[in-house]
């Protein structure tokens, strides 16, 4: 690791391009003594039982929301999303929160297994020690607590890494936790360098690493653990495709369809970037979705009427910018003239949404990940052209159909490969609900009872009788 303990981070605000926080970056004492701490507070923390453990989480997320005003401004200003919409993430963090506390007396019970003669047997999820969660900007607050709230829930301590541009969402979690009463070193945070990030996941103090952002980020981690035989569970890209087949209930998927392109500025996870329309549908859909995505307004997110503020920075607009360009070239339509968003400059982070048809996998806006507001609608003439062209990605995370045929949906999302899959919505998250996906988008697990598995070990108890 690096000695050096004087490097400054800065967050530049998408918002107007100021500098609106600067933090000094953990040098190499800093970093081994937040790794000591929690090693020293684990043994503790593991042994309260689950109950306290329950009830310092209940009421770190009660302090959380309290704190609701000040955590939606400054996320609107670090990250650019509209503040009509900032405070959403919080009630988000709430309600993933207390669902994996609620769950957690049977996901973290023993498995008991049938009496045999002369035998006890049973299973224990044991905690694995300290946990180093790395959060992304998009959506810092609810990537992280798929995390954090289950890894303290099974005994394990957690340190906290969050994104350059969203660093004060760390020490948002820290002040609730630590108003909640949770023990020294059970949860801390590190504003550290990508290479001490890199330091810290080959560093023997650590023993599970939760991540979520792109997938060459993604390989950094499985680099730097290889070797060390810990767990890591990775969320990464997706390039979220949708069917809106000929029965589907067409203004239904435009409206859910447009605002899982658009909302966050095209910035989320699951947001959809592909459509695919069957050509006796295809029209309507198209002239419906086009004057939806017209009445967005685009603008400083800091006024309450802005329905979409800018991308995170301006390089990520010149990247989406330059996919439409392309696209273009190639024989793609942009139906969004960008003079009805004045807004939209080159050279800034503020981009116009943009619908483009006669699109294919040719084109990169239909194979590479965007992440910002634009979506290829293309016309299919049968539910197997359909399917054929969801599964043509290297990406998985999740895939919708719309269809007023359940059966028929969900015979036809048996065959999608994605980690999750939505009949007639799109673009959420349900913490009941294992939160994965396949090929790039990653692999591992959080949320529902499975989450607990991933930031817990197996121990079994094989006892005979004297």
């Amino acid at each position: 690791m690096s000695t050096k303990n004087t490097a400054m981070q800065n967050t530049i605000s998408p918002v107007d391009g100021s500098v609106y926080v600067s933090l000094e970056l953990a040098g190499q004492n800093e970093i081994q003594r937040v790794l000591d701490n929690a090693t020293k507070a684990q043994a503790g923390w593991r042994a309260k039982s689950l109950e306290e453990r329950k009830a310092i989480c209940s009421a770190a997320i009660d302090a959380f929301i309290a704190k609701k005003d000040q955590i939606a401004e400054e996320l609107t200003w670090m990250m650019g999303r509209p503040i009509a919409y900032t405070g959403g993430e919080v009630n988000g963090v709430a309600e993933r929160g207390r669902y994996m506390i609620s769950i957690a007396d049977d996901a973290l019970a023993p498995i008991e297994l049938p009496e045999k003669d002369g035998f006890t047997r049973y299973i224990t999820r044991e905690p694995v020690g300290n946990v180093l969660v790395i959060a992304p900007w998009n959506y810092p607050y609810m990537t992280a607590i798929n995390a954090i709230i289950p890894s303290l829930l099974a005994g394990n301590c957690v340190i906290l890494k969050h994104s350059a541009q969203t660093p004060l969402c760390a020490e948002r979690y820290f002040d609730a936790f630590s108003a909640a009463g949770l023990p020294e070193g059970v949860f801390q945070f590190l504003h550290v360098s990508h290479e001490n990030t890199e330091a810290l996941i080959r560093n023997e103090q650590v023993n599970y690493v939760a991540f979520t952002g792109s997938v060459p980020a993604g390989a950094m981690v499985e680099r730097n653990a290889a070797g060390r035989f810990i767990g890591i569970g990775l969320e990464l890209g997706g390039k979220d495709p949708s069917y809106v087949r000929a029965d589907a209930d067409v203004d239904n998927a435009v409206e859910t369809l447009v605002d899982g392109a658009f909302f966050n500025s095209g910035q989320s996870c699951c947001g959809i970037e592909r459509i695919y329309v069957h050509e006796s549908r295809y029209d309507e859909f198209v002239e419906k979705a086009v004057a939806l995505t017209k009445q967005y307004k685009l603008g400083s997110p800091d006024n309450p009427e802005t329905t979409m503020g800018p991308v995170v920075r301006t390089a990520a607009a010149d990247f989406v910018r330059g996919q439409i360009e392309e696209a273009v070239a190639a024989g793609a339509v942009a139906h969004i003239d960008e003079s009805l968003f004045p807004a939209s400059q080159k050279g800034t982070p503020y981009l116009a949404p943009q619908i483009l048809t006669n699109v294919d996998h040719t084109m990169r806006v239909m194979t590479e990940e965007s992440f910002g507001p634009v979506v290829g609608i293309q016309k299919v003439s049968t539910d197997e052209e359909a399917i054929a062209l969801m599964n043509d990605s290297d990406f998985g995370l999740t895939a919708s159909i719309f269809t007023q045929d359940k059966a028929k949906g969900v015979e036809l999302g048996q065959k999608v490969e994605t980690g999750t899959f939505f009949l007639n919505r799109c673009d959420y998250l349900d913490p009941a609900l294992a939160w994965t996906g396949v090929k790039h988008s990653g692999r591992g697990c959080t949320l529902s009872s499975i989450g607990f598995e991933m930031l817990t070990r197996p121990k079994s108890y094989h006892i005979k009788h004297p």
